[in-house]
């Protein structure tokens, strides 16, 4: 393992640090991206390479990808991690936000995917995995702009399978639960601006809460479950298309599966907590 080489993205924290540290002790080369390379250090400290890089910005993403290639002369793991959660009414979120979260958990994971697969295709080989959620198979209210994006990457992942099997490549879907990271902080600060004015404020309210509920935290899972499984799927002869993992994602995803429409909306409204009247 000690010449393969991964590229993980968002890695200064949450599940995009611990993935690089997993890929670092299966004995890839790693090299951990994240816009402020400042927060790498302390994976620099540990021996995973910092690469500043904006999953926005093409041009940071050929120079990441070009160094790494112009450092080991391959790669053979890119984990599309970095993302964000954009909440707020399908009303209230203005379209350029809207467009933003497209960009950062849709559009940048495609770009530098593209990027990557020239390299891939030449070593006939290599590993593709797209971080999606549990909600990019459910909904949840004023989550339509970030459901939206993880439904896509769902797709374009299947599709991106079949385009790329004859040459060795996998492509493989993470789809995290509850992951105990800085993540439905940062959904619920979004939300709390999306809605401070807006007839939706009762809903918002809810949401934020359980989005910041220290019940709900306290029954999330560490971010090493993603790791272990990503690590899992990368380490594997034949990896599964989709791994569903961490507190509360195969249980969801089944009733969103087995339950009809009406009956899926009643039980996730109630879960969070929303006012029915």
């Amino acid at each position: 393992m000690t010449n393969k080489v991964a590229l993980v993205t968002g890695a200064s924290s949450g599940i995009g640090e611990s993935t690089a540290r997993k890929l670092q002790s299966l004995g890839f080369t790693v090299y951990g991206a994240a816009r402020r390379t400042d927060r790498l250090q302390k994976l620099a400290k540990d021996g995973i390479r910092p690469l500043g890089m904006d999953v926005t910005d093409e041009q940071s993403m050929t120079d990441g990808v070009a160094k790494i290639i112009a450092d080991t002369g391959r790669i053979d793991v890119l984990v599309n991690n970095a993302g964000y959660g954009s909440y707020g009414a399908i009303e209230d979120v203005s379209i350029d936000e809207g467009r933003r979260q497209f960009e950062v958990n849709v559009f940048g994971a495609m770009a530098l995917t593209r990027l990557v697969l020239p390299h891939m295709r030449a070593q006939r080989s290599g590993t593709v995995v797209n971080i999606t959620s549990m909600g990019g198979k459910i909904y949840t209210p004023l989550g339509g702009w970030y459901h939206g994006t993880k439904f896509a990457l769902e797709a374009l992942s299947d599709c991106l399978r079949l385009e790329v099997a004859p040459f060795g490549i996998d492509v493989v879907v993470i789809e995290p639960g509850g992951i105990a990271t800085e993540w439905g902080g940062i959904a619920a600060d979004h939300l709390d601006e999306a809605s401070k004015d807006s007839v939706y404020k009762r809903q918002a309210d809810a949401v934020a809460a359980s989005l910041r509920s220290e019940a709900n935290a306290g029954r999330n899972s560490p971010p090493s479950v993603i790791s272990d499984a990503i690590g899992k799927a990368v380490t594997a002869r034949r990896p599964k298309t989709r791994y569903a993992v961490g507190f509360g994602a195969k249980p969801l995803i089944a009733a969103g599966n087995l339950l009809s429409d009406r009956q899926f909306d009643a039980i996730i409204t109630r879960a969070t907590g929303v006012p029915r009247d």
